[in-house]
């Protein structure tokens, strides 16, 4: 399967409107971007998986020049996964010369914060859509979609419920993993299902150096005392680096990153941009 970062950054992208940071200042330079966070999954069968819609969906789609998702996943409700979906109404199912409405898989189980489903949310906010569908999925249980296998599996991105991705693709083998929006308090059982991916992409907004600036500063600190999550909602770049040598993942992409890393620190290997190709 092929995999391509559709955008890699947080809710604000890399470089930010009206930011004159040393780091925007540099992405404009080099010309690389990281937009609002979504992948795109194309099957050794040619059908294609959205992970996440991003608020950047057409512009993503115009610049990585691949083909319209024929399902959608997303992950948890926060706006810059969730909003590109109201790209659909006209490009996707009937209204964009599709045959049947586009699935969207989302989680099946209760939040206690909000009282509905991730499932349940997306068909609340967008009951106008009649070229999706929603199709709601028990975490931590795999199913078929777009001739893949897939699989939600929680993680820890409070107040709201959050889920990683497994893909893997039963013609060649090939897998993905996406840790999601999560801090480094990933439960065991998911990080399990996460682990021996033949890509990984980890959530890795901030180096552990800016916990100094947050409110809560740091959380789940190694041995050396540096925190491994931001807060208490995302990765440190330390953080994804320790559970993605856990994981033992073939390749590790950090992505969901800030214009808040230092501008000579920012576009270092293993930091994603948009447009990365992986064939798995």
């Amino acid at each position: 399967m092929q995999v391509t970062l559709l955008g890699t950054g947080d809710t604000t992208g890399t470089p930010t409107p009206g930011c004159d940071c040393d780091t925007c200042a540099r992405a404009r330079e080099l010309g690389v971007e990281r937009s609002r966070f979504s992948v795109h999954v194309e099957s050794a069968g040619g059908e294609c998986l959205l992970i996440d819609a991003s608020p950047d969906f057409r512009q993503q789609f115009l610049d990585a020049d691949v083909a319209l998702p024929d399902g959608i996943v997303v992950t948890h409700v926060h706006f810059d996964h969730l909003d590109g979906l109201g790209n659909a109404y006209r490009l996707l199912g009937p209204r964009g010369g599709g045959e049947a409405p586009v699935p969207v898989y989302a989680a099946s189980a209760t939040d206690e914060v909000t009282g509905e489903s991730v499932a349940e949310t997306i068909q609340r906010k967008y009951d106008y859509l009649d070229s999706v569908s929603v199709a709601p999925r028990a975490p931590l249980e795999p199913f078929d979609a777009c001739g893949l296998v897939v699989e939600l599996v929680p993680v820890d991105h409070p107040p709201l419920d959050c889920y990683g991705v497994v893909v893997e693709d039963p013609a060649t083998g090939g897998t993905l993993a996406l840790t999601g929006d999560t801090s480094y308090d990933v439960p065991p059982a998911s990080r399990e299902r996460l682990a021996g991916a033949d890509l990984l992409l980890a959530d890795a907004i901030v180096p552990a150096s800016n916990c100094e600036y947050h409110p809560l500063g740091g959380d789940h600190h190694d041995d050396a005392g540096v925190p491994r999550t931001f807060g208490t909602k995302h990765m440190t770049r330390e953080g994804a680096l320790d559970i993605a040598a856990e994981l033992e993942a073939g390749t590790v992409r950090l992505v969901h990153a800030a214009h808040y890393y230092p501008a000579d620190e920012a576009f270092e290997e293993p930091l994603a941009v948009d447009g990365e190709r992986y064939e798995l």
